[in-house]
């Protein structure tokens, strides 16, 4: 089954896109789907420099790099946004994929530690508001910005691999609304929320309960990492009248 969508292989051309967390299943996916279509991609990476480069070395076009966008380090983060803005003068699409989590049973509230819940609010709300906040100025430049959010079902379902994951997903699609409100009319920002997405991690997890989440979903099986690449590639080259949007690639799990 082929996901990409009827858009045109240079409908991005020109424009200068960074992905956090560009190395990661669902990263890698909308890096390659924005390169496809014209973009020159920044693939931002906390650790996985070895993977960002090889995914650079990859994509069709030039121009691409692999840059350190560690998005809990306010000072890295400024760093990078001058030398996005000395190498390419601008920025067109920001999208803050970079996650965090860790599975903590709901009800084994002492696994919760503190430790993890301080690591995943920073990286997963703090580090959109300080990625916006360093690049608003590149992004509004042109008048046509926007920022997409990769925020979970798990904002809606309030299920997920822990509680403060849950939290943080909720708070993404709360910081969507508000950043779309402030940023407008030269920025848009949208959230694409995913269910879950059949990356290698999901994979490799207990086949058992992989399974029974693809039958508890009514189109019967998990997203491909390509469909929430979809989705971003959608909201940057074909609505570009949507603002403030929460959309989802669920499969209709809510429904069930």
């Amino acid at each position: 089954m082929s996901s990409r969508p009827s858009i045109g292989a240079q409908a991005l051309q020109g424009k200068v896109a960074l992905v956090t967390g560009g190395a990661g299943g669902i990263g890698a996916a909308i890096v390659q789907a924005l390169a496809a279509s014209g973009a020159t991609v920044l693939v931002g990476y906390n650790t996985s420099a070895t993977s960002a480069e090889a995914l650079v070395a990859s994509l069709p076009g030039v121009g691409h790099r692999a840059m350190p966008a560690p998005v809990t380090d306010t000072q890295a983060i400024d760093q990078l946004a001058e030398d996005v803005g000395r190498l390419f003068g601008r920025l067109d699409i920001l999208v803050n994929c970079a996650g965090t989590t860790r599975f903590v049973a709901h009800g084994d509230l002492d696994g919760l530690d503190d430790e993890l819940i301080d690591r995943v609010l920073a990286v997963n709300v703090r580090g959109p508001i300080a990625m916006v906040r360093a690049f608003r100025p590149l992004l509004a430049q042109s008048g046509d910005g926007l920022v997409v959010n990769i925020s979970s079902i798990a904002a809606v379902t309030a299920m997920g691999s822990n509680i403060a994951y849950c939290a943080s997903k909720a708070a993404v699609d709360n910081l969507t609304k508000s950043l779309a409100r402030a940023l407008a009319p030269q920025i848009r920002v949208v959230s694409v929320s995913p269910g879950l997405v059949d990356t290698e991690f999901v994979k490799g997890l207990d086949p058992e309960w992989r399974d029974r989440q693809a039958a508890q979903t009514p189109l019967a099986r998990l997203s491909a990492p390509e469909e929430v690449a979809n989705a971003v590639l959608a909201v940057a080259s074909l609505l570009t009248f949507t603002t403030g949007s929460v959309i989802p690639v669920d499969g209709g799990r809510p429904l069930s």
